[in-house]
């Protein structure tokens, strides 16, 4: 089974448009870490195709606070401007279907997905302080987990050495991937379809094949212009619109 695996679409279609697009014919089930919504401007179109599209989805953080499940009092003060944009953007039916997403982990046969951590769906794992625990108290082998914005992770091998998975930045097509060994524990980042922030702008996405026992990692260009005009047209604030086009 090849399982396309996504993460922080966060409302950008046309990131996530090529990111399809580029996967097509490579997997057989897709599935999502969460933030589907937040910070774009097409939360509802998002919604619309990745319902068609992922078997299954669980919440983000975004998800949460766009749908009404917790208040945004945490976030930043453009990322609160942008969840409120959204709640009044967001159809009924939309807003239903986000406060209806499970939270992590949600487990197949061979791997876990969760949005931040397997203890806390909020959780940002970034490096060894978190990255350790983590996989040292993890069930399964293999987990993905989404909420950095950062393609890549963490293996911790059966002796207890933790390997860095980051990936170079500018990268074209699938030009790195994780083969997985047995009794290595791993947690995997796909990246961030429609929000980058490990200084490339490109979207992210990655593929399990559980036959190959590897996954690929995909970066892929798309039209951030285009994002960027509906963000100004819709109002949204400037500092996230210039992030954009530097995966900052």
């Amino acid at each position: 089974m090849r399982y396309l695996i996504l993460s922080d679409i966060h409302a950008n279609l046309e990131a996530f448009q090529e990111c399809l697009k580029a996967a097509e014919g490579r997997y057989d089930q897709a599935v999502c870490l969460g933030d589907v919504v937040g910070y774009g401007p097409d939360p509802n179109a998002v919604v619309s195709v990745l319902r068609k599209t992922a078997s299954v989805t669980i919440r983000g953080n975004h998800d949460k606070a766009a749908s009404g499940i917790t208040d945004a009092e945490d976030f930043s003060p453009l990322a609160r401007e942008a969840i409120l944009w959204t709640r009044r953007s967001l159809t009924l039916d939309n807003t239903t279907y986000l406060r209806q997403l499970p939270p992590g982990p949600q487990g197949f046969d061979t791997f876990e997905m969760v949005h931040g951590s397997a203890t806390d769906e909020d959780e940002y794992v970034t490096g060894p302080a978190e990255a350790i625990p983590a996989l040292r108290s993890q069930a399964a082998a293999l987990v993905f987990f989404g909420h950095t914005h950062r393609q890549g992770g963490f293996a911790l091998n059966p002796a207890g050495e933790l390997r860095d998975l980051s990936l170079r930045v500018h990268r074209k097509g699938p030009e790195m991937s994780v083969s997985l060994e047995q009794g290595t524990h791993y947690l995997i980042n796909p990246g961030s379809v429609g929000q980058p922030r490990d200084r490339d702008w490109k979207a992210a996405f990655a593929i399990l094949d559980d036959s190959a026992g590897k996954v690929y990692f995909y970066r892929v260009p798309y039209k951030v212009a285009v994002t960027q005009m509906k963000m100004t047209r819709a109002g949204l604030p400037q500092f996230l619109i210039d992030r954009l086009q530097v995966g900052a």
